[in-house]
């Protein structure tokens, strides 16, 4: 089909977060239409979210959980609904409304695909040291994560990167990707990218947390530091909680930390030392300066919490 006459499709938003948000102003600018929006009812003061977003565009809505229901299949038929795009929503949609849209369905994923599949790519990437990242649209299927690359867009992680700073930046990316399926659906259907999946690369990803979410001192340094970034989602909260250590039976929370780059030969990680700037904790292979704690529900300094000769477990 060429662009010239295309008429606008329908589309059906399953949308959550502020990467929803952004998308349904941007679908609803576009020469295209929003049929429904089916997403989470927001908590009371919750501010700006999908639902409000949409009420204040006169878009209709539905609970975002009716994507688990067949049924929603005939009333996306019956609302005339083109597309249906999936973004940052994790329920899991059933095959038949999958295959109710005319043109299909999509999901923009905030990670680069086959390579990490499924919850908190972000995190994920951090955590197993990855040096790029990326977002991911690709065509819906009943598998999750495994259909068919519309667009893609990559990006660097630094060494200063946390799992919030790279959401950020997936939220920010993944509009481009937006835009980009606008556009082919702007020149007709037939205009979708469909760039197979090299699956023997997948590496899916669930919800389970690292190391059980406690600081793996036995691990190295840059470990124990990726894995406490891949954590900091602040001032919001984390998918993965704070990272917690042990100490006499105690639980602390280590929010965040830096490197020394001095080894820890010789000492059993853990194990609690101070230099002139404050504690530092031993790894596999080199001490490690907490900069901030939590103990109970109160953030505090390392020094007021650790002492030389503690050992953390």
């Amino acid at each position: 089909m060429s662009g010239e006459g295309v008429a606008p499709v329908e589309v059906a938003l399953v949308a959550e977060e502020a990467a929803g948000v952004r998308t349904l102003q941007r679908v609803a600018r576009s020469s295209h239409h929003v049929a429904v929006v089916l997403t989470a009812s927001p908590a009371e003061g919750a501010g700006v979210t999908v639902a409000s977003t949409a009420a204040q565009l006169g878009v209709p809505t539905l609970p975002a959980a009716r994507v688990r229901d067949p049924g929603l299949a005939d009333d996306l038929r019956a609302r005339g609904v083109d597309v249906l795009l999936n973004v940052h929503s994790l329920h899991l949609v059933r095959p038949e409304v999958l295959g109710a849209p005319r043109v299909g369905a999509f999901n923009l994923h905030p990670g680069p695909l086959p390579e990490v599949a499924g919850l908190n790519a972000p995190s994920w990437a951090i955590a197993r040291g990855h040096e790029e990242h990326g977002v991911t649209l690709h065509w819906m299927e009943p598998g999750i994560d495994t259909g068919d690359v519309v667009e893609e867009v990559r990006f660097p992680i630094t060494p200063d990167d946390t799992g919030l700073t790279v959401s950020v930046r997936c939220i920010a990316r993944g509009q481009e990707l937006v835009d980009r399926l606008l556009g082919h659906l702007d020149a007709g259907p037939d205009a979708i990218p469909r760039h197979p999946q090299d699956l023997a690369a997948r590496r899916y990803y669930g919800r389970g947390v690292p190391h059980d979410g406690r600081v793996p001192w036995s691990a190295p340094a840059d470990e124990v530091l990726a894995f406490l970034r891949a954590c900091d989602y602040g001032p919001y909260p984390s998918p993965w909680g704070t990272p917690r250590t042990g100490r006499d039976g105690d639980e602390i929370g280590v929010l965040r930390a830096e490197a020394t780059g001095r080894s820890s030969a010789g000492h059993v990680p853990g194990e609690v030392d101070r230099d002139d700037e404050g504690p530092v904790v031993a790894t596999a292979d080199a001490w490690v300066r907490p900069r901030r704690l939590l103990v109970g529900d109160r953030a505090c300094e390392p020094a007021e919490v650790l002492r030389p000769g503690d050992r953390l477990t």
